[in-house]
């Protein structure tokens, strides 16, 4: 049986380089400016550019899209997302009301111990930070949050299209616009935000053992969140 994927595109050029332009830098391939599918020019922060850089040197005889999540992010937030922001800002302020740090497992107790341990201090910068209260709760049933959180959280968002791109990527990886949060505010490093998302299969894993197809596709799924975190803290902490 033939294969029904397409060929990958060989390598088409030698030289990668970041080049300075009026609103940012740029890459380009062969001195020609990379640019987005429809054909739209890329303006980035000298690290993201830097970064970006990095995913097309590193592409060999073929180009691999699966291993450029920066390329196919800042694709997504130039073509999409800029287009449709206000509708990227809602889907992901309405994670406030049934975020996974909120739902919580009834037994056994070394999971129940182990999510008050990562998530409570989630919940509580959170509500503090906003000055309002949030609910967490046992189960599957879903349990009425302040109605003013969407708008908080909107709010809370950035306005540019890559970033809002990368919270709203970030966001749906984790199932927590507030770990996202908290990650963007640097309260919570790269590591540990995704300790805090993947607890639960962390635990599930440790009882019964992981699945290989599983675990290559949360690899993934780091990838594209690591780029998220590239967008959102593209420089170095102060010191």
């Amino acid at each position: 049986m033939n294969d029904p994927r397409p060929e990958p595109a060989k390598r088409f050029y030698q030289s990668v380089d970041v080049a300075a332009r009026e609103h940012g830098f740029t890459v380009t391939l062969d001195g020609r400016e990379l640019r987005t599918p429809l054909k739209r020019p890329i303006a980035l922060k000298k690290p993201i550019a830097d970064a970006l850089a990095g995913e097309w040197d590193a592409q060999k005889d073929v180009i691999l899209p699966l291993t450029m999540p920066l390329t196919r992010l800042i694709n997504t937030a130039i073509d999409g997302v800029a287009d449709a922001k206000e509708d990227v800002r809602s889907a992901i302020a309405a994670f406030a009301a049934h975020d996974l740090v909120l739902y919580r497992a009834e037994h056994p107790q070394g999971l129940v111990d182990r999510q008050a341990e990562l998530w409570d201090p989630v919940v509580t910068n959170v509500s503090q930070r906003f000055g309002l209260p949030l609910m967490s709760t046992a189960g599957i049933m879903p349990v009425a949050q302040d109605p003013r959180w969407p708008a908080a959280v909107a709010a809370a968002l950035p306005d540019d299209p890559l970033s809002l791109a990368a919270m709203h990527q970030l966001t749906t990886i984790t199932g927590s616009v507030f770990l996202s949060l908290l990650h963007r505010a640097r309260d919570m490093d790269f590591d540990a935000l995704m300790d805090a998302a993947h607890l639960d299969e962390d635990w599930n894993i440790a009882e019964w053992g992981a699945d290989e197809e599983a675990m290559a596709r949360r690899a993934l799924r780091r990838e594209d969140a690591s780029a998220s975190s590239k967008v959102l803290l593209p420089e170095p902490p102060p010191s």
